[in-house]
């Protein structure tokens, strides 16, 4: 038993942002225990999907062509099938609703401990699997018993490999009990959409508590009208009503990579962070010089959002 098994992930004929993620802590953990990293795709356009993914690290790919959307029941019947045949230690899941569905049955069939949720994973001496805890508010280590694991992993925590590779792809032939499939994906129903998509921005100017009252909302939204950016928020500003549920960053709202991101009158709560420290740029605006949203920021502006947002919109106007 060696090396690492990690699973793409694709929905309606696109792979997830998440997926080339996998590879790179895949990549890490088949690094640290010295053995292989194996790549599953299951369903959809698998010679392209594995064209896309065929990136550094990865030594061989195993493509499954059976279905187009995620399916449960082929999912675990394949990953069990190429687990028997590559042998891993260790399988890499994203912890996504997908990835939640399946990893417990899988584990279960492995005989593998199961962890979720993971921010970080290292397996220099035994696993040892960086979680929170407290709805987001501390951090702990959790050394994972046993000789092999499926580990979920937080999309947004690792950096999605770029530099192409050269890895072996092999058609996997699996046998699929068709008695055994209990669902199928008719469609997709987009639930609760809003005007704007905050996930794909470039530049989000995102208001928090700071901002006092929702009269004071239209400051916000001219700084991002002179920018070209688009608005979000903290989840306080949600909670009051003052702005859509759809325009909420953080652990629950939606995770962003912004090529900038303004946060203006935000304390940078854990909660929060977790949904936009991957932003490229990250420029704080906070009256409170000890605030944690400076923990993170590249840029910081330690006064009154009333004066400078003004000032910042007549500088791009």
């Amino acid at each position: 038993m060696s090396g690492v098994l990690a699973v793409a992930e694709h929905r309606q004929g696109e792979l997830r942002d998440v997926s080339p993620e996998v590879v790179t802590a895949g990549a890490e953990l088949a690094g640290e225990v010295g053995g292989d990293l194996h790549l599953a795709i299951i369903g959809g356009d698998v010679d392209a999907f594995a064209e896309e993914l065929n990136l550094d690290g990865v030594d061989t790919i195993h493509t499954v062509a059976e279905g187009d959307e995620f399916n449960h029941n082929i999912y675990v019947q394949s990953l069990t099938q190429i687990a028997a045949e590559c042998d891993p230690q260790y399988v890499v899941i994203p912890n996504t609703v997908n990835g939640l569905d399946y990893a417990p049955a899988l584990a279960d069939e492995l005989g593998s401990t199961l962890v979720t949720d993971a921010v970080a994973i290292d397996a220099t001496d035994g696993l040892s699997v960086t979680r929170e805890f407290y709805n987001g508010k501390a951090e702990g280590d959790v050394d994972v018993a046993g000789e092999s694991a499926v580990v979920t992993i937080r999309p947004g925590e690792w950096p999605a490999t770029e530099e192409a590779g050269d890895a072996a792809i092999e058609a996997f032939d699996v046998e699929i009990d068709e008695d055994a499939i209990g669902s199928t994906v008719t469609g997709f129903e987009e639930v609760g959409a809003g005007d704007v998509d905050i996930s794909e921005a470039e530049v989000l100017v995102s208001v928090g508590r700071g901002i006092e009252e929702e009269d004071n909302l239209p400051i916000i939204e001219e700084l991002a009208e002179a920018m070209g950016a688009t608005v979000s928020a903290s989840r306080p500003i949600v909670d009051n009503g003052w702005l859509p549920q759809d325009r909420q960053v953080g652990q629950s709202g939606k995770k962003v990579t912004p090529d900038v991101y303004i946060a203006i009158g935000i304390s940078g709560a854990v909660q929060h962070v977790a949904g936009m420290k991957g932003a490229e740029t990250i420029i704080a605006i906070n009256t409170d010089p000890s605030a944690p949203i400076y923990d993170i920021a590249d840029y910081g502006i330690t006064d009154d959002l009333f004066d400078v947002v003004p000032a910042l919109t007549e500088q791009f106007s």
